[in-house]
């Protein structure tokens, strides 16, 4: 229901996240406009393939490719914007950056 694409808000990520799979982590951080893809190999695909333009990333444990991209993919899933954070807590969006 809840689709990465859908999270990504004028080609940037709302808020810093760090996946996590296996012995992988990936931080994925949001970077000013212009700023680019500011990413690896296997993590600036990915990025690339959900239309964010603006993000920087930091890989921290495995070097390996296959846990690296399920913790991208993961931490993608768990974006969440702040429309949908203040309707699941009752409050208004101003609210959810205090």
């Amino acid at each position: 229901e809840s689709s990465a694409a859908s999270d990504v808000y004028k080609r940037q990520i709302p808020h810093k996240i760090v996946g996590k799979f296996g012995a992988a982590k990936v931080m994925l951080k949001p970077a000013s406009p212009g700023t680019g893809i500011i990413a690896g190999g296997a993590v600036r695909a990915l990025i690339e393939q959900a239309g964010i333009t603006d993000i920087l990333t930091k890989r921290y444990g495995s070097s390996n490719v296959n846990n690296i991209v399920r913790a991208v993919e993961e931490a993608l899933r768990s974006l969440h914007d702040p429309v949908s954070v203040a309707n699941r807590r009752g409050i208004t969006i101003g609210e959810v950056f205090n």
